[in-house]
């Protein structure tokens, strides 16, 4: 380009030109050479441009009829779970892939649109600009308006206002699609969404034990996991199949269950949902109830029998003095680090041992940390046993299972 170029107007000067001519002032000032500039459709009323124009709308259309449903199936499909058995399985089975399908379907048809309108529409062109610093100034920025303006026009965009509805409406809904998941993560941690259960009521701070917080006079026993299976039986006329009648998953425990310097991991068991023992009758099935027990993501608590020795030097925490039974003491599995399960417990050193990050807690002085990252205590579960011998539940925790929480006293 030339060095000769006036670079100083005024704004008379600049309002007398035309967007052309400013476009064209503005490559000249930007030191920028066009070296090859090529319409798409030169000619009007091309039929192939309003073929590249119809298969791009019909794109964008994809793009926006899949977003709409895309949120119709997050907002109503039945997403409620559902397990083998249960009417609705295969409906709700859909939910995932569907929201998968459609999202997909939604973005890949909006990309290809504005892929295929840059191809089909935009001016070809070469540019080379040699770069320079220093502040734009006000001439700079009315050619680089002009320009932009130019490049709005020569793209045709403009003129064509069923493509912009449908682009604006495949852009709001895969906006959508982007935030409204996010919905479903801003909920109330503290707020109940059910009856308290074996999961407990939904909140952060409960489980299956806190199902004692409201009714004290409920017996919760210290189930142990038998790891028992649905059983195979054949009918009459010799077709297998399997039933989980009368097979217990969870089964109580007695003091003498244990050897000293062992560990069983236990989780609660409802009275009305026992049958083993004396209360054991082959035609009842409550292996759902057990296995919603298991399941209970804060429920596992590591029942410890001390040897005797040990259990006279234990020490015991400021309120917690009788939350051990004999030489028993049942400790929360969910690590206070960032809740893995403390799965090993080491006898000879009377450690419980978090084997994702190592943490260490002394199970003679109230599962305090004593090594690792882990920073809080496991809290302890408040247990004795009934009137048939028997361990069961006394109360609830009393402080949140698990870590991360600023209502925890340790």
């Amino acid at each position: 380009m030339s060095n000769e170029v006036k670079k100083t107007y005024t704004d008379a000067e600049l309002d007398k030109m035309s967007n052309a001519e400013l476009a064209a002032l503005g490559t000249e000032l930007d030191d920028v050479t066009v070296a090859y500039r090529k319409e798409r459709f030169p000619l009007e009323n091309d039929p192939q441009e309003k073929r590249a124009a119809a298969g791009i709308n019909t794109w964008l259309a994809i793009s926006l009829l899949a977003g709409i449903a895309f949120l119709g199936i997050y907002i109503f499909w039945p997403w409620q779970p559902k397990f083998h058995g249960d009417e609705g399985l295969w409906i709700f089975s859909l939910y995932t892939p569907l929201l998968g399908l459609t999202s997909g379907l939604a973005f890949i048809a909006l990309g290809v649109a504005i892929v295929q309108y840059v191809k089909k529409f935009i001016p070809e062109e070469i540019s080379v600009q040699r770069r320079h610093d220093g502040r734009s100034s006000e001439l700079d920025r009315r050619t680089t308006t002009a320009l932009l303006n130019d490049a709005w026009e020569t793209s045709t965009f403009g003129r064509r206002k069923a493509m912009q509805g449908l682009l604006g409406g495949a852009g709001l809904f895969a906006g959508l699609m982007l935030i409204a998941p996010m919905g479903g993560l801003i909920k109330n941690p503290w707020k109940p969404r059910h009856a308290m259960d074996y999961h407990g009521d939904g909140t952060l701070w409960t489980q299956g034990w806190s199902m004692l917080r409201d009714n004290p006079g409920l017996k919760i026993y210290l189930g142990r996991d038998t790891g028992a299976v649905a059983e195979a039986h054949t009918n009459e006329r010799g077709a297998k199949h399997y039933t989980t009648q009368g097979v217990s998953r969870l089964v109580r425990m007695r003091p003498e269950d244990l050897a000293a310097a062992s560990m069983e991991t236990i989780f609660p068991l409802l009275e009305e949902d026992v049958n083993d023992g004396d209360k054991y009758d082959p035609t009842r099935d409550v292996y759902e109830e057990h296995m919603h027990s298991l399941h209970g993501p804060r429920n596992p608590v590591m029942l410890i029998r001390l040897r005797s020795q040990d259990a006279a030097r234990a020490t015991e925490r400021q309120g917690q003095e009788d939350f051990h039974y004999g030489d028993f003491y049942a400790y929360s599995k969910i690590c206070t680090h960032i809740g893995c399960p403390t799965s090993l417990y080491e006898a000879q050193t009377n450690r419980i041992l978090c084997p994702c990050h190592q943490s260490q807690f002394d199970a003679l002085a109230y599962g305090r940390p004593v090594f690792g990252p882990a920073a809080r205590a496991l809290p302890q579960l408040p247990i004795t046993v009934d009137e048939e011998g028997y361990l069961i539940a006394k109360g609830d925790f009393i402080e949140p299972v698990g870590p991360a929480f600023w209502e925890r006293k340790s």
